[in-house]
């Protein structure tokens, strides 16, 4: 009885559960690429949702899944009051697959300083 109620009394005190930092995003109007030699370009336009209190930055990093040691680089924004960031914030190399679809994966992450307080990441396939 004693460890039930005290498992309760914890779960009161810990308080409402945080939503998870998450983000989408829109390739938007980019050249298209197919030849393995990316186009620098502005960023998608990104929707950032339950961005964690006390974020001053959002560190954005582009992945192709199919290669993950390419460096398509990304960029630092600081957050919205609406949690949109509209395209063209920061410069990167496009997608851009020798042939066939690759699964790019953009990774952010909420910093206060220096400090990490949360990653969200989406990801989409290029060309759509």
């Amino acid at each position: 009885m004693r460890i039930l109620l005290a498992a309760v009394l914890g779960l009161m005190l810990a308080g409402p559960a945080l939503a998870e930092f998450r983000i989408s995003f829109d390739w938007g109007d980019i050249p298209d690429c197919r030849t393995g030699n990316p186009n620098r370009v502005g960023s998608p336009a990104f929707v950032l949702a339950d961005v964690p209190e006390g974020t001053t930055v959002i560190e954005f990093r582009l992945k192709d899944l199919n290669v993950p040691g390419y460096n398509h680089g990304g960029g630092k924004v600081e957050v919205g009051q609406d949690g949109r960031l509209p395209f063209g914030v920061f410069k990167y190399k496009s997608p851009c697959p020798p042939g066939g679809v690759h699964t790019y994966e953009w990774t952010a992450t909420a910093k206060a300083g220096r400090k990490a307080l949360a990653t969200a990441k989406a990801s989409r396939v290029y060309p759509q």
